[in-house]
This record gives structure tokens, C-alpha cells and sequence, in this order.
């Protein structure tokens, strides 16, 4: 069975991170999807844990062979555990390339046997960033076209009271 895995902090899920997790599905036997908490970027979420992995569930409810799991520690000490082939990891920009390049070398010296596997979203979610869409709904704006509508619901309970 082919297992892979896509880490992300998901503050929130977005249309763009559902696309890449609907085509990976379609490429492994199995796909666990991370939550993560990202302390590499030193960035507090507006979003708890416990949360974000029930909108994950949500949005993702209709993708079989789905689990959508909390990740604590080392993401290869994880995928060891769980005996995944390949890291899948969205790239909307150059500019994303070059931090998710040298994340896959440290995993692969960390884990020789462990893939990464770069997916482009479709080009209409490469400008959707989670930064983007919760500055978007902060200030009353609308979302609906950049995130599930479970997502949508969340984002006005948290700014809208």
C-alpha cells in the first residue's frame, strides 16, 4: 500500500490546499493529512488545533482512504510510524520553492527512504494563502471563493462574534 503524507498548519484549510489534497488522494493508496503547529515561522494561529483538524474533516469528509491526524514531533519520525513512501507539498510560487527544497533534502538525509513530492495547485488557488483569506474575513470581506464553506462559517464565528 502507498502511503503518502500532507503536513501543514492549515490556519485555515483552504481551496488551494483542498486541491492538492483531492489529486494526491488520487495517487496513493492512502493519504494522511498533518496538522502541524508551526513554530518554524513563529506564527500564532488564529485557529486551534482541535479545529482546524474538524474543518479538515469537514472539507474533506467525501475523499475516501482519507485520515486527517494532529502531528506532534519530527514529521519523519511520523512517516516511519506510519510507513509512508512521500511527503506531498504544495508549491504556489518560486518563492515557495526554495524553503520546501531544503526542508525535502534535511528529510531525505534524515530519512533516505522518504520522498518529497511538489504539487502545484490549479492556477486559480495559487494566489489563495491562509494569511490572505484570514486578513480577508478580519476585515469583512468576502471568502467563499477561496475556502470551503465549512471554513466560511468559522472564519465570521471568529470575526463576527
Amino acid at each position: 500500500m502507498r502511503v503518502a503524507i500532507y503536513p501543514g498548519s492549515f490556519d485555515p484549510v483552504t481551496n488551494g490546499h483542498l486541491d492538492v489534497i483531492q489529486r494526491a488522494s488520487t495517487l496513493f493508496d492512502k493519504l494522511i493529512v498533518a496538522v502541524a503547529f508551526n513554530d518554524q515561522k513563529h506564527k500564532s494561529t488564529l485557529f486551534s488545533m482541535d479545529e482546524r483538524i474538524t474543518l479538515l474533516q469537514q472539507a474533506c469528509a467525501h475523499i475516501p482512504r482519507l485520515r486527517v491526524v494532529r502531528l506532534d514531533g519530527l514529521l519523519v519520525d511520523f512517516a516511519k510510524q506510519e510507513e509512508v513512501a512521500a511527503i506531498v507539498r504544495g508549491l504556489r510560487a518560486v518563492s515557495d520553492f526554495e524553503f520546501e527544497f531544503q526542508m525535502a533534502l534535511m528529510n531525505r538525509k534524515m530519512e533516505p527512504t522518504l520522498e518529497t513530492i511538489f504539487m502545484m495547485p490549479k492556477e486559480e488557488y495559487t494566489y489563495i494563502s491562509s494569511r490572505i483569506v484570514k486578513e480577508i474575513a478580519r476585515l469583512g470581506g468576502k471568502v467563499e471563493a477561496f475556502v470551503p464553506d465549512c471554513v466560511v462559517k468559522a472564519l465570521a464565528k471568529k470575526f463576527l462574534g
